[in-house]
């Protein structure tokens, strides 16, 4: 019996690893796209549009796919409290926080901030969840932690020093990583697809009056900048936290939250790709590293 347990209890990890890296592609998409896209429409259209947008859909997702038990329909009052949180972090706060701060900064300059995403996430994962990563964790995440910040250091990204820009990253990073917290342990109750889709429902009543008062010259918006805000709502804002929650539910908030490390780094190399920014050479030996940093915090326990 103890062995198969121990079998469930890998295969559960695995499929949490494998759920939240399919989640950390997905997000890391979203600074560059969101970049480009708040350069034709207003900011705040984009983050309350997008979540807008978002929750019409989890409306449809919740309506077709109702749980058999029907004590498990509607969330407790407890859980209605923990979506709220997860909804001021996830749907409004980060999305609004990046978008103002990319009319300002470029999307490699808000990777070095955003790295800071899995370490505070797994204090949140503690403080609030009560989860305990052994020594070995912090240690590897520490190290992950630093070579993301080395690797957007030298590749450029604190050029400049610091602005206002950073302290609406930094705002982002704090408010995401608590949602991310909350909603990672939700979704061991509710489901990771049934947390993002009730926290967007919730969200409603704010995110669309907002979304059609910044609706400003819509038109004039290019077809380029309207394929980036439907990748903003239907990925970075719906499907790609379908995948995210469920990992950290099957694999624990710390640990998932780690894969994040390499999200930093993806998000240049999409930024290159996509915004035609310079990336060095150097990128291909930071990412190997912050790739074994990630490996070592899934093996420590």
């Amino acid at each position: 019996m103890k062995v198969e347990d121990n079998v469930t209890a890998s295969i559960r990890v695995t499929s949490g690893i494998a759920l939240g890296a399919l989640g950390v592609l997905a997000f890391s998409f979203t600074l560059p796209i969101t970049r480009f896209t708040v350069a034709y429409l207003d900011p705040w259209f984009v983050a309350f549009g997008r979540a807008a947008v978002a929750g019409v859909l989890a409306i449809g997702y919740l309506a077709l796919s109702r749980p058999r038990s029907a004590v498990a329909v509607w969330p407790t009052g407890a859980q209605l409290r923990r979506l709220v949180v997860v909804a001021c972090g996830v749907v409004v706060g980060f999305p609004l926080f990046t978008s103002i701060a990319l009319t300002q900064a470029t999307a490699a300059h808000g990777a070095v901030v955003i790295a800071l995403l899995p370490a505070v996430t797994a204090v949140f994962a503690v403080v609030r969840g009560g989860e305990r990563p052994s020594p070995k964790f912090w240690l590897a995440a520490g190290a992950g932690f630093f070579a993301v910040l080395a690797f957007v250091a030298v590749s450029g990204g604190m050029a400049g020093g610091f602005q206002a820009a950073d302290l609406w990253f930094l705002a982002a990073v704090v408010v995401c990583a608590l949602g991310y917290a909350e909603g990672g342990a939700l979704a061991r109750d509710l489901g990771g697809a049934r947390t993002i889709c009730w926290a967007l429902v919730l969200s409603l009543p704010v995110t669309i009056p907002v979304a059609l008062v910044s609706a400003h010259e819509l038109a004039a918006a290019s077809a380029l900048a309207w394929t980036g805000f439907a990748y903003v709502a239907l990925i970075s804002q719906f499907l790609g936290f379908f995948a995210w929650y469920a990992g950290l539910a099957r694999g624990g908030v710390a640990r998932i939250g780690q894969i994040q490390a390499v999200q930093p780094v993806l998000t240049l190399a999409w930024s290159a790709l996509l915004l035609r920014e310079h990336v060095d050479v150097v990128t291909v030996v930071v990412a190997g590293v912050v790739l074994a940093c990630v490996v070592l915090t899934q093996r420590a326990r």
